[in-house]
């Protein structure tokens, strides 16, 4: 378990934010922060606004009223590519990869907002943190396993070298010993120091690499404490934990 780290850069911050699809609002009034350096998880059942506020977050949603701010920086109205641009990437929920084409292609995909000549070198590294990417670099990534894609995914996105990387439901239907191995990746990211942002179903699991986190239910926030304390929370357990 980590400890929550005090004293931190706040580098995302969201107040307040009301975000509707047509006429049914799905996140009311939510506020919440990830200080630099630290994991923070947003938890909740399905259907709570979880993915909607990661898409919120990367533009592709637009909030009603409320506030994001990035660095100091409102981002609230940004294009998604500019957000990209910016430092914020995102492994989406169903991992949504580029089927047909290869391994090396869909991580040329991730650095598309990049005009430096250190793109390779970047490929390089994601290949060292997933071994198994290595093996499959020029295999159409629709014939990979889910956890490889969902590697994939996560390598995709740091292709944008991003400040904070948001993960929507990693270990979504992955087998147990994968989803081991998705949090292991997530522990040993932070541990270089990227700031994750990350939301799960697997509340245990989100709980305990999480330094902070947010209880989401029906698109509002109604807990938030440190990944420890809300482990220890009897309501946590009894609602999103197995009692």
């Amino acid at each position: 378990m980590t400890e929550i780290r005090y004293n931190r850069t706040r580098m995302l911050e969201i107040r307040g934010i009301n975000v509707f699809y047509g006429a049914i609002q799905a996140l009311t009034d939510v506020s919440a922060t990830v200080q630099e350096g630290e994991v923070t998880a947003i938890i909740g059942s399905n259907g709570a606004g979880k993915s909607t506020l990661l898409r919120t977050i990367s533009g592709l949603l637009r909030a009603r009223t409320g506030q994001i701010t990035f660095r100091g920086e409102d981002i609230t109205k940004t294009p998604p590519h500019e957000i990209v641009k910016m430092g914020i990437g995102q492994s989406p929920e169903g991992r949504r990869i580029f089927t047909n084409m290869t391994v090396h292609e869909n991580l040329l995909l991730g650095a598309y907002t990049r005009k430096d000549g250190e793109i390779q070198s970047d490929i390089d590294m994601v290949l060292e943190r997933f071994p198994r990417l290595r093996e499959r670099y020029k295999q159409n990534a629709g014939t990979m396993s889910g956890g490889e894609q969902q590697m994939l995914a996560i390598g995709r996105a740091l292709m944008s070298r991003p400040d904070i990387l948001l993960l929507d439901e990693p270990s979504l239907g992955l087998a147990p010993q994968l989803v081991t191995e998705i949090f292991r990746i997530v522990t040993d990211l932070n541990k270089d120091g990227k700031t994750i942002l990350i939301v799960e179903q697997n509340a245990n699991r989100a709980l305990e690499v999480a330094h902070r986190a947010y209880v989401l239910e029906t698109g509002s926030i109604v807990l938030s404490d440190t990944g420890k304390n809300l482990l220890a929370n009897p309501k946590v357990k009894e609602a999103y934990l197995g009692g």
